[in-house]
């Protein structure tokens, strides 16, 4: 297998950057050109169609008024289902940024390519069956070559992995259990998301009997739990800490949480957090299409054709969550998201093991919209921190979730310098 040089042509290149999230990440590479390796980043487009790609950059060129990158951005011809073309986008560069979704039919032979041709590889995913599969499958490889494969990258699920580790370094004493609940805020354009992210939550409910399976060839023993125990909230209930119902969040952050927190834990002797993750869901209108649309999900989900279905008219089925087209600017200019965290623990000196909890932090990541926004700042400066911090990465390569890969890194404040935002609120 190939190992990572850095005499490559290209620190980062975007795979599939002419889909709807890849064209935002190209736009954030361009943003941040200057924070690569000795202040320049060389990169590249890659994908199944040079005209498309063309016309990406053309827009981007446009949007940034960077007329320069219609002639110094390069374009690489590959496509997922052709392993040699795979295989020559990877020697290209140090970083591929991939941009190819649902994870579970098209993310496996990205991950092989790069690992055999000494590429690090960096990706979105929100899949949890994905991800852990990549850890079962393809760590021990990654390690002998050397490449760091870092799954979830976007909004899955680096605020909510990075925002662990940021509550636990500023509590005074020992962090034994956190809560997060997100709340996205909409302007007067409304908001969306594209329905790329509505098939992957399809198929992983469909399979979600693998994911059990799959977890138990781990052979993982449970970690142990540091002071009180934490009892985990119903299925709906009101949150006085938001001001609105609330229901537990269906994502991979709790899963990639899980991950990062055994591999300190294993790894670096540090204790592990307890972590539920809720989700706003508004008020009483809001909860009505929601208990509709996921009645609806529910029973659809299970049997082919009710997903085709489901995958056909994604914003009926939805309520107007999902659509085909994705949200406009001005809807993404008008959304954002607040993901606050409530921990507690004990203060300094005192035992975890020796009665209840006796102190309390909270902290908050706020963000501009999360998919398309705050999502391509989080892939692109995770990949940033890669090529700049190399010495404070896990010793070896391997497939990890961000919390592990970036414990020691400045990711949290190169987030912070693009707008995800890191702090600690008063009660």
């Amino acid at each position: 297998m190939a190992t990572v040089t850095s005499t490559r042509p290209y620190h980062i290149i975007i795979f599939g950057a002419s889909g709807f999230t890849g064209q935002f990440v190209v736009e954030e590479v361009a943003r941040s050109a200057f924070e690569g390796p000795s202040g320049s980043l060389k990169w590249a487009l890659a994908g199944r169609s040079r005209q498309r790609l063309e016309g990406v950059l053309n827009q981007a060129a446009e949007t940034l008024r960077k007329p320069e990158l219609r002639t110094e951005v390069e374009i690489i011809v590959a496509d997922v289902s052709q392993a040699d073309s795979l295989a020559i986008m990877c020697q290209q560069g140090l970083v591929v940024l991939n941009c190819v979704g649902p994870y579970r039919f098209y993310g496996e032979p990205v991950v092989k390519a790069c690992i055999e041709n000494g590429a690090h590889c960096v990706d979105i995913c929100g899949e949890p069956q994905f991800l852990e599969r990549m850890q079962l499958e393809y760590h021990s490889r990654a390690m002998d070559s050397g490449v760091y494969v870092i799954g979830s990258c976007g909004f899955d699920s680096i605020p909510a992995d990075m925002g662990i580790l940021y509550t636990k370094n500023q509590f005074k004493g020992t962090l034994t259990a956190v809560e997060s609940f997100l709340t996205i805020h909409t302007g007067p354009e409304g908001g969306c998301a594209h329905d790329g992210t509505w098939q992957s939550a399809i198929y992983g409910f469909a399979d979600s009997g693998s994911l059990r399976k799959l977890r138990k060839k781990f052979g993982h023993q449970p970690l142990p739990v540091v002071g009180a125990t934490v009892k985990k909230r119903g299925s709906l209930f009101f949150s006085k800490e938001i001001d609105q119902y609330a229901i537990p969040f269906m994502g991979s952050d709790p899963s990639v949480v899980r991950r990062s927190q055994r591999f300190l834990y294993e790894g670096h002797q540090e204790l592990p957090v307890q972590y539920s993750a809720y989700v706003g869901v508004g008020g009483v209108w809001s909860l009505i299409k929601m208990f509709c649309g996921g009645l609806l999900f529910w029973f659809l989900g299970k049997f082919g054709l009710g997903r085709k279905l489901l995958i056909t008219f994604p914003e009926f089925f939805s309520f107007g969550v999902f659509t085909k087209a994705g949200p406009s600017r001005k809807q993404m200019e008008g959304t954002s998201f607040s993901l606050t965290f409530f921990g507690e623990g004990y203060a300094e000196g005192l035992d975890p093991s020796q009665g209840r909890p006796n102190a309390r932090i909270c902290t908050q990541i706020h963000g501009a919209e999360p998919g398309y926004v705050a999502t391509p700042v989080a892939m692109v400066q995770a990949a940033i921190t890669v090529l700049n911090e190399p010495q404070f990465l896990p010793i070896k390569g391997g497939v990890y979730s961000p919390g592990a890969a970036f414990a020691r890194t400045t990711l949290i404040d190169r987030l912070n310098r693009h707008g995800l935002v890191f702090s600690v609120k008063r009660f």
